[in-house]
C-alpha cells in the first residue's frame, strides 16, 4: 500500500467522533483509491499503541467484522453509547460521515 494512501486512511479514522461508526467503504471513497479491503487491512496494521479509534469502523452491513477483537470493539462501541439491535447491527443513525 502506498504510504500517501496509508496516510489519508489514518487521517479520515481520526476524524470519526465519539459515539459515530462508519464502514471500510465508506473511509474508502474518501480516499485516493484505496478499497474496504485495503481499509482493513491498515487498520489491522496500526501498531499497538496507536491511540486511533479503529473500533468505530465496522462492515457496510452496520455489523462488527468477523475479527479478533470484535469483543473489545464491541465493549468500546457501547461504552461510547452504541447500541447493537437483536441482529448485531449498529443504528444508521450513527453512520458518519
Amino acid at each position: 500500500m502506498k504510504p500517501e494512501l496509508r496516510e489519508q486512511i489514518l487521517t479520515i479514522l481520526a476524524e470519526i467522533p465519539p459515539g459515530r461508526v462508519t464502514t471500510y467503504g465508506r473511509i474508502a471513497t474518501m480516499t485516493d483509491g484505496a478499497t474496504p479491503r485495503l481499509v482493513a487491512r491498515a487498520l489491522r496494521e496500526l501498531p499497538a499503541d496507536h491511540g486511533l479509534p479503529w473500533f468505530r469502523v465496522i462492515t457496510a452491513s452496520r455489523k462488527l467484522a468477523d475479527h479478533g477483537g470484535a469483543e473489545e470493539q464491541r465493549r468500546r462501541l457501547v461504552a461510547e453509547g452504541v447500541l447493537f439491535d437483536r441482529r448485531g447491527r449498529a443504528p444508521a443513525e450513527l453512520l458518519w460521515p
